[in-house]
């Protein structure tokens, strides 16, 4: 009988040695990332790092806390030099402005409050760098994100990292099952951050004490309002902060400052209760405030599904599921009722304060750590 010389799978899931296996993998010049590629170099996988400019280098040159522009470019070629692995930065500045900033701008301008870490993920690393990296002749992309995949009946599922405080799967919710098939996230499985720079200071890695990004990249020191006031002059223009029935209580300087559930900041004194921002009108310059009970929602009409389960989305006219309609709240228990293959209305057990169109709905399985997928909430 012939025995079987199947070779055993690598770590990334293939089955023949780390030096035949080639690996992009996606470095933001970050701790996360860095420690990915020279944790793959270390195991002698064939290790290609790519760093992508996403916006202007010069503007961007002396920011730190944000990835994919100067300082961080420079770290991530630093890295690639002292694990001894090619390194390329492309130019995706256009791709990333037509992609993400555009409808950051747009949407904000339209009363919604946007997430354009999803839109870039899915629209540009997930898109376009992936094909960079086929093209590159790569069996698989890997990246520093703080999620797991694991193999399942049906194939390759989607799951939340294991430490909680860093799961990033909010971001994710988008990335298709072909995408999946593809994408590798070597560090979604340690305990916590200390376990990532612990690795950094193994591989003597020069950034293993810089601070985490907090900033959207584009957005320096979090000043939303500034970024979009450039790309949308017309953001800016006043307008009238109103109550539910129309009265004028106070003006504005640009609905673009205000976001749902937001208390302070209204200029609305010798209120017997305090006002809440309950919706933004774009179209007649409107804040319209109100008071906390209006916050409270539990319909959420959901569009632009990606679904991850075993099954047809359709195939079931309800799912009991978890939510998740903001990155900073745990899931919520709920029940998902499909209107077609990419819409749906979700209904929450229990109410849900300050939820926006324009952010995202994720869905998770409410017995394990796996994601279903999950669409953008809308006004409907």
């Amino acid at each position: 009988m012939a025995l079987d010389q199947t070779p055993p799978l690598n770590s990334l899931g293939f089955a023949k040695p780390p030096a035949e296996t080639r690996v992009v993998v996606a470095m933001s010049g970050g701790v996360d990332s860095s420690v990915v590629a020279a944790m793959l170099a270390d195991e002698g996988y064939d290790v290609v790092g790519v760093t992508l400019q996403l916006y202007d280098h010069g503007a961007a040159l002396a920011k730190k806390g944000a990835c994919c522009a100067g300082i961080d470019i420079h770290d991530a070629r630093r890295v690639a030099e002292e694990m001894g692995f090619p390194h390329y930065v492309l130019d995706y500045e256009n791709i990333f402005q037509d992609a993400v900033i555009d409808e950051f701008a747009d949407s904000y301008l339209g009363g919604a409050t946007p997430v354009p870490c999803i839109r870039c993920n899915e629209r540009v690393k997930f898109k376009d760098l992936l094909e960079t990296a086929k093209d590159l002749e790569a069996d698989c992309m890997a990246t520093g994100h703080y999620i797991q995949r694991k193999m399942g009946p049906q194939g390759p599922e989607l799951h939340a990292a294991a430490d909680a405080n860093r799961d990033q799967s909010y971001f994710l919710f988008s990335t298709t099952a072909e995408q999946l098939d593809y994408l590798r996230f070597p560090l979604g499985h340690l305990p916590t951050k200390d376990d990532t720079r612990a690795l950094a200071a193994k591989y003597g890695l020069s950034v293993a004490l810089k601070p985490d990004s907090q900033d959207i990249c584009f957005v320096p020191n979090g000043d939303y309002a500034a970024v979009i006031r450039k790309l949308r002059p017309e953001a800016a223009d006043p307008g009238n902060i109103v109550d539910t029935t129309g009265r004028v209580l106070a003006q504005h300087d640009g609905i673009i400052h205000y976001t749902i559930g937001q208390r302070r900041g209204l200029g609305i004194g010798g209120l017997a209760d305090p006002l809440y921002v309950v919706k933004l009108d774009a179209d007649r310059k409107e804040v319209i405030v109100g008071p906390k009970e209006m916050l409270a929602t539990r319909k959420v009409p959901v569009k632009e599904i990606n679904w991850l389960g075993d099954t047809a989305l359709m195939s079931k006219e309800e799912w009991p599921i978890a939510v998740k309609v903001r990155s900073t709240r745990p899931p919520r228990e709920a029940i998902l009722r499909p209107i077609t293959d990419t819409t749906a209305e979700v209904e929450l057990l229990s109410p849900e304060e300050g939820i926006s169109p324009g952010q995202a709905c994720v869905f998770y399985d409410p017995d394990s750590s796996r994601i279903f997928g999950g669409g953008w909430i809308h006004k409907g």
